[in-house]
């Protein structure tokens, strides 16, 4: 007996694996080969590629498409109607499978509703995408990304929170009060 649920309109191809507690909603469609940790969600339409990895405590929102090559840690956040490419110049007379180009979303980070992530990026831990942006390039970790295409705008906390840098690169996170430190271009969170 399956220790996670799908719901009778999801279609699960066989081998894939999918976590324990994890939830498959409507129309889903689960290609064979893929991987879906524990505790997912997977809100209604979304397709999980052959070759997809897709961590443990992910949600995924509604209408969205993982492709074979895309990978999402632990914890990420997929919001509404993202897209995710595989291919940098698709043709339809033209088959390109063979090169495809992965694109790694690092634990903790969201993707906002109506994203699109060009293929062969790599999202930072905890980064933030927000709704509409296109991601063209690499993110730095609890990078603030807004646009088309996408730049920095800020910094945020792993709990999602603006984090504002003092003279001496360190800000404190308002909803958690964790410690961030800012050198040389990069946040990391304090071991203080």
């Amino acid at each position: 007996m399956a220790d996670f649920f799908a719901h009778s309109t999801a279609v699960i191809d066989q081998p894939c694996t999918i976590g324990t507690g994890s939830k498959i909603w409507h129309f889903c469609h689960i290609m064979a080969d893929a991987r879906i940790g524990d505790n997912c969600n997977l809100g209604q339409n979304v397709m999980v590629g052959s070759g997809a990895v897709i961590g443990n405590g992910v949600k995924i929102q509604n209408n969205v498409s993982v492709y074979k090559g895309v990978t999402l840690e632990d914890d990420v956040f997929v919001g509404p109607s993202a897209v995710f490419t595989n291919v940098i110049n698709p043709r339809s007379f033209v088959e390109r499978k063979d090169e495809f180009r992965g694109t790694i979303v690092r634990r903790g980070a969201t993707i906002g509703a109506n994203s699109t992530i060009v293929c062969g990026v790599t999202i930072g831990e905890y980064a933030l995408i927000g709704a509409g942006s296109t991601v063209t390039k690499d993110v730095k970790p609890f990078a603030l990304m807004m646009g088309v295409p996408a730049k920095q705008t800020g910094w945020v906390s792993r709990n999602g929170q603006k984090l504002t840098f003092d003279n001496n690169g360190i800000a404190v996170c308002p909803a958690s009060g964790e410690k961030y430190i800012l050198k040389e271009e990069t946040v990391y969170l304090s071991q203080e």
